[in-house]
């Protein structure tokens, strides 16, 4: 198994807003891609207080189908949330393979 995960630091102030459109909108469309068989999202604990980080695990059967998410939608998509959150949240990406 193969997991894209993106990791993003979420300032108060957007905070609920954030978590909607992620749970509503963001997640979905990834998800439509049809790259991923799963995805988990987690809370990042023992944090700061001036934001809260999350973690969005997607799950492929491959990492052929990681790069063809990257190289087909992870643009269009992370334009979306960057025009929609600009500086308001912070993102990395990381792709693992699990043991």
């Amino acid at each position: 198994m193969i997991i894209y995960n993106v990791t993003m630091a979420v300032e108060l102030d957007i905070h609920d807003e954030w978590i909607n459109w992620m749970a509503n909108e963001h997640i979905p469309e990834v998800m439509a891609t049809g790259k991923f068989v799963d995805v988990k999202m987690y809370k990042v604990l023992l944090e700061k207080e001036d934001g809260i980080t999350y973690s969005v695990q997607y799950f492929a059967e491959n990492l052929a189908q990681v790069q063809l998410y990257l190289g087909q939608h992870a643009h269009e998509l992370q334009s979306k949330h960057q025009q929609k959150y600009a500086d308001k949240v912070v993102a990395f990406r990381t792709v693992l393979e699990e043991i």
